[in-house]
């Protein structure tokens, strides 16, 4: 009996030691969000302010139209909104506002930030994860058939592809994808939002992107890996070339590919922005670039951390997905 409540204890032990590492992600990119809402909140608060033209004058136009706004009604939404008080005081509401999870309402619209949040990420997050996935999936899939034959024809047409593809600007990208399957073929529709096809072209455009670095980077990972000594040592074991590739070089390699994903994560929130305003998709970025036109102080704050805490949210999943694939951390913490 008392062996088995040893040994209990020893496991419960180990198990706490093994879920170290995620403990310490976890904690670690809680730490990251909070100096990110602090660092954002207050930079996208001082660069408003530091915009040309009179805010007021701006907010009356997004209500009103230009051709009914006078000084009369710029200063009245000045002073509705109180935004001829003190920076640092409208910077402090803001701040207290955001520790009670209230983001305000807009000056524009005069809805409620976190209403109008919540439709626009849903919107991003959907158009993001559609394009990580296409890039990942074709450029994975490339870069395997390209670490097949290092020097080959399909490893020269794979460099190629990474080129071309870098080379091209999301903007340029989207023009020319929507004057080819909107304009002449007529295929997909260049904007909108709701249908299955509204998503195909912004998507397709950040994927290009992305897949061509995700193709080097693959190509890379698996030749490398391929000339390990633990594959080598596999292949004179007898397993076969198919049971070496799926234990051995795939999961070794998606190591390295995961952890890319993190690095490209910035890259594609980037993306979104300019793809979304392109494609009039409704998004995060589309609603940023209107709010930044009115001068909408709420809208901008709010979608800024959303896209800056979006990126934190997925690096976390990414470290926790390498912590999947990658057991040797956890089973360190488990030896100690």
């Amino acid at each position: 009996m008392q062996i088995s409540i040893a040994t209990t204890i020893q496991r419960t032990s180990r198990q706490r030691r093994a879920a170290g590492p995620v403990v310490r992600v976890l904690r670690e990119r809680a730490f990251q969000a909070l100096a990110v809402v602090l660092l954002v909140s207050t930079a996208c608060f001082a660069i408003v302010q530091s915009l040309p033209g009179d805010i007021g004058f701006r907010i009356a136009a997004g209500r009103y139209g230009y051709d009914q706004v006078t000084a009369a009604s710029a200063d009245a939404v000045r002073h509705e909104l109180g935004l001829d008080r003190p920076a640092w005081q409208q910077l402090l509401d803001w701040l207290g506002d955001l520790l009670s999870l209230n983001l305000g309402t807009s000056l524009v619209t005069g809805a409620s930030v976190s209403t109008e949040l919540g439709l626009y990420l849903s919107s991003s997050i959907q158009l993001a994860v559609a394009a990580l996935i296409a890039g990942l999936a074709a450029g994975a899939t490339v870069g395997t058939f390209a670490a097949a034959r290092p020097g080959g024809v399909m490893d020269r047409l794979t460099t190629l592809w990474v080129s071309a593809a870098r080379a091209l600007p999301p903007f340029l990208l989207g023009l020319v994808l929507i004057l080819v399957f909107s304009v002449q073929l007529g295929a997909l529709p260049a904007v909108g939002h709701g249908e299955t096809g509204n998503i195909v072209l912004p998507a397709a455009t950040l994927a290009v992107g992305l897949s061509g670095l995700f193709a080097r980077v693959t190509r890379d990972a698996v030749v490398q890996v391929r000339q390990s000594d633990y594959v080598r040592f596999a292949a004179t074991k007898g397993l076969s070339d198919r049971l070496v590739f799926l234990r051995h070089v795939l999961r070794n390699s998606g190591v390295t590919l995961i952890a890319y994903v993190g690095v490209q994560l910035l890259i594609l929130i980037e993306g979104v922005v300019v793809v979304e305003s392109l494609f009039a998709w409704p998004g995060l970025g589309h609603a940023l670039v209107h709010a930044i036109f009115w001068r909408d102080i709420p809208v901008i704050q709010a979608t800024a951390l959303a896209l800056a805490l979006l990126v934190v949210v997925l690096n976390t999943v990414v470290d926790l997905g390498s912590l999947a694939l990658d057991p040797r951390p956890r089973r360190r913490e488990a030896v100690r």
